[in-house]
Parts: C-alpha cells; sequence; structure tokens
C-alpha cells in the first residue's frame, strides 16, 4: 500500500477586507474563521477611495498538519524512510457564485510561530473574532509582521491558469525538515505572490495598521479562490497531507526467465524474496537481522535441494561470474530478497531450488520452475481476462483487505491437464495499477498513481498480482469498484481493463 492520507489538525482564514459597510472602522483584521468549511484566498484592490489612495483587502489561509502521527508511522515502519517518499499537500477547489480569478499564482510557506484555530464561522461579515486574525496569531499574542509571520525559505508556488484547480503540490522537502526537527512545524501559510496582492504605498513607507505596504502589487483584482476546509462535510475534499511511494514486491519466483542473449544484463536479472512468517506475522531473523543474506542455487529432479551447487552467471554486475552464493539483503521488516541471473546450460533440470542461508545455518528452501525468454515472430497483442480471487462484498473502515487478482490470456485454450490441476499458474503483470472508484458518482477516491511516485503498482509474487488498501482511506456507506489498468509495453500505453470488482465499506 503506497499511499497514505492526513487530515489538517487546523486551519483557518484571515483578512483585512472590509465589512460592507466599507469603513476602515470595519475591517475585518480581527476576525476568526478557524471553524468555517471553507477557506478563501483573495485581493481586491480599489473597492474604497480614500487620501491614502485605493484601498487594499487581502484574505490569507494558514493551515496545520501534525507531524507525530507521520512520525509514529514511519517509527512502524508504516511509511517508508526519508528519501523513500514523497508528501503532497492537496487543498480542494469549493466552487462558489463569485468571481473565480485567473492567472494566478499562490505561495505556499511555512508559518513561522505557533497559532490558535478559534472557532469562528462568519465569513461575510467577519463578527467572529479572537484566537488567529490578520494582527494575532492568538488571543494574547500578535503577529510580527501583519497577515502573519512566515519563513522566508522552503516556500513554493502553484499556478492555477483557470482559476478552479485543485493543489497537490510536492511538498516533501519541509515535510522532512520537519519530521527531523531542523525547525519547529507551525504549518503552511497560503497568498497570492507579492505582485497579485493589492498595491499600497503608504507616506510612511512601511504597513499601516492592517494594511501591508506593497510598492510591488497589483492595481488589479484576484477574487476569489477558495478550498475547502477541514470542518468541511464532504470527506473527499478534506485538506491532506498524501504520503506516496513505490510499495511494490516484485517477486519473480513465477517469472523467473533463464538469461538470454537478447535481453540486457538489468533484464536478465530475476528478484526472488523470502518471507520470514512466524506465529503469522514477520520477524527479522535474529542472526541476520537487517542485514546481508546468502542465496544458493541447485538444479534437481527431486523435492529437496541434491547435487552440487549451481555457478551464477554474472547478471546486471549484482553477482560475480562463477559465484556459488548470491547475496541477498533486508527490504523490510521480515522480508529479504536477491536478485540473480541463471543461464539454461546450468540447469540440467526444470526445477531449481533457492536455500536461503548464513553460511552454516539454512532459514528457507524454495522452489523455482525457470523458463526461456519468450520470443515473438509478430507484434503481440495482450488481451486478459481478470478475476479478483478473494473479493468480499463488504468491509470495514478499519480494515487493511489485501486484493488478489488471477490473470489469464483472452485467448487461453486450456489442455485436460491445466483445467483439473491445482496449480494453474496465473500470468505476472509486471507493471499494473489500481484505482478506486465511488459508484454512485463515479468519483475517483484513488486514482491511478502511475507517475514518478508509482503509488498504485500491484506487487506480484508465486500467487499472481496483489495489492493491499487501507479501507480508512474511502469514505464508509458507499459502494466502490476496483479498476485495474496494465502496461502493455507493445504499444507504450496503459490499457484499462473490463473487469471491474466491486466492494462496500460500512462502519
Amino acid at each position: 500500500m503506497g499511499i497514505f492520507r492526513y487530515t489538517a489538525s487546523a486551519d483557518n482564514t484571515i483578512t483585512n477586507a472590509y465589512t460592507s459597510n466599507l469603513l476602515e472602522s470595519g475591517r475585518g483584521s480581527g476576525s476568526n474563521m478557524g471553524y468555517a468549511d471553507a477557506l478563501e484566498v483573495f485581493s481586491l484592490y480599489g473597492q474604497a477611495t480614500s487620501s491614502a489612495g485605493q484601498s487594499q483587502e487581502l484574505s490569507r489561509v494558514i493551515i496545520n498538519f501534525s507531524t507525530t502521527s507521520i512520525a509514529a508511522d514511519r517509527t512502524a515502519g508504516k511509511i517508508p524512510a526519508s528519501g523513500s517518499v514523497s508528501f503532497y499537500l492537496r487543498m480542494f477547489n469549493a466552487r462558489t457564485p463569485f468571481t473565480l480569478p485567473q492567472d494566478f499564482t499562490l505561495v505556499v510557506a511555512p508559518v513561522s510561530r505557533s497559532w490558535a484555530e478559534g472557532t469562528g464561522l462568519d465569513m461575510d461579515e467577519y463578527k467572529d473574532t479572537g484566537k488567529s486574525n490578520w494582527m494575532s496569531s492568538s488571543t494574547t499574542t500578535a503577529w510580527t509582521n501583519v497577515g502573519g509571520d512566515y519563513r522566508t525559505g522552503s516556500n513554493y508556488n502553484v499556478t492555477f491558469a483557470q482559476g478552479y484547480e485543485d493543489m497537490s503540490l510536492d511538498v516533501t522537502e519541509l515535510m522532512e525538515r520537519w519530521l527531523a526537527s531542523e525547525f519547529t512545524n507551525y504549518g503552511f501559510g497560503v497568498r497570492l505572490t507579492a505582485s497579485q496582492e493589492a498595491y499600497y504605498s503608504g507616506s510612511t513607507g512601511v504597513d499601516s495598521g492592517s494594511i501591508l505596504q506593497n510598492t510591488v502589487g497589483a492595481t488589479e483584482s484576484y477574487y476569489t479562490k477558495k478550498f475547502f476546509a477541514r470542518s468541511t462535510e464532504f470527506f473527499y475534499k478534506r485538506p491532506v497531507i498524501e504520503a506516496r511511494w513505490d510499495s511494490r514486491i516484485s517477486d519473480d519466483r513465477e517469472n523467473f526467465y533463464y538469461s538470454s542473449s537478447l535481453a540486457p544484463a538489468l533484464d536478465n536479472l530475476n528478484t526472488l524474496y523470502f518471507y520470514n512468517y512466524v506465529r503469522g506475522r514477520l520477524v527479522n531473523i535474529p542472526q541476520v537481522g537487517t542485514g546481508e543474506i546468502l542465496v544458493s542455487f541447485y538444479s534437481s529432479s527431486n523435492s529437496a535441494p541434491s547435487g552440487t551447487v549451481l555457478k551464477l552467471s554474472k547478471g546486471g554486475g549484482t553477482v560475480a561470474a562463477l559465484d556459488t552464493n548470491a547475496t541477498g539483503g533486508y527490504v523490510s521488516t521480515g522480508i529479504y530478497s536477491c536478485s540473480v541471473a541463471l543461464t539454461a546450460a546450468s540447469t540440467p533440470f526444470a526445477l531449481v531450488h533457492d536455500v536461503w542461508h548464513s553460511g552454516t545455518v539454512q532459514y528457507y528452501t524454495g522452489s523455482i520452475y525457470p523458463e526461456l525468454m519468450p520470443t515473438y515472430d509478430s507484434a503481440p497483442t495482450f488481451e486478459r481476462v481478470t478475476s479478483c480471487k478473494n473479493l468480499q462484498k463488504k468491509y470495514s473502515g478499519t480494515d487493511t483487505a489485501r486484493f488478489r487478482f488471477f490473470v489469464r490470456n483472452k485467448n487461453w485454450s486450456p489442455t485436460v491437464y491445466t483445467v483439473s490441476t491445482t496449480n494453474n499458474p496465473t500470468d505476472i503483470i509486471p507493471s499494473a495499477s489500481y484505482a478506486i472508484y465511488r459508484i454512485t458518482d463515479n468519483y475517483g477516491a484513488i486514482p491511478y498513481g502511475t507517475g514518478s511516485d508509482l503509488s498504485t503498482y500491484l506487487s506480484y509474487d508465486k500467487e499472481g498480482n496483489y495489492f493491499d488498501l487501507d479501507m480508512s482511506l474511502l469514505e464508509r456507506d458507499y459502494m466502490y469498484e476496483i479498476r485495474l489498468a496494465y502496461y502493455n509495453d507493445s504499444i507504450g500505453s496503459w490499457q484499462e481493463q473490463s473487469q471491474t470488482f466491486k466492494f462496500r465499506v460500512e462502519e
């Protein structure tokens, strides 16, 4: 499972905008909107005129996410270490009847001091006051700079061409700095760039009360961009930090090919896994821990290893030429892997045994039936039929479920033997991705994650393709369907499969 989501722990809109009377004394600079169901960013120029010139009205967002739960999940091994996971700030557009600006840029910057969310709701007349607002970070503490205090480093810019787009911003660098305690997490501030926030030049050259000195600002308005807040009733529209990573296990035990002169060295490598389950849970081998493990290979016609250990060919540079051991390594708790290449000439029998050991102690013996690398006399067309082997009709919202799939060529013609045998192998799809859609409105609760993070790729082992899903990612009391897409190298494109698999999530 390569996706975790962390909902915002606090958010607020802060503003120096006028109320409906357009009086300086009526600005909302002391207002709090911490419990409103929307967050708002805007800039209004020239709504009122005074001796100081055209008016400036601004609105900004401050939003925080607890890093405590993220750090705890990392310690527990639920998300990977730094460098192996990406964090995205996701905020979702809230449609309004008001004018939506276009071609604007929002700055996302770390807030540099603590602030109190508050329970204000009024986003029109700004009658709810206290806690964090335009002038103060809390009831008792003023911002050093009106409009909020922000770090100047680790800033991000997000451009909105049409205006209605959602925000999906890679904030990995900043999140890792917070998790490493390089500086304290006070959350993000979201505002228009200085050149798009409204112009104001005070006679003293500094801020004037709640009005920001901004001589590079815009003399046009950007009104109004809204996002859903954490208190929204819409489950999938809450702002979240989304952790994404490639969680695939690519175990070639059922997909093991002999080395071929037609393939590059890297493609001749096969990766095997050893899963050390003890009393139903994965645990590290005490003598190995997170270190190296050795793997030897035997070609045999027996159910147990016999004969002389195989000499391993050099494949991809990871195994020395004519070595008798492959060196495996630690993957995650209780899971070890190694990569190896074998030639058909080195294995007189169809069966190969892999023996995992530390030299004197053997831990596990597996079996492999290597195949020759397939060749084609025409461009292949892959059409497949997929079924879900263990699909249930409903799941609890607290479940983590594993979905396993059986894949066959659409034009498969089985023999009497393959129909009757209990060991009827599935096709392995090395590049397969899943998506989860809510059936009632076709909403992509978990879209295909086939970009740089590969967050929705399916794993595979000798039983076929599979993925794990934390049901807390899905809103309860709805029906969902799993969709699958397989990458077809022959045409260089993803092909969504016609079969879908439906289930319901309940309390």
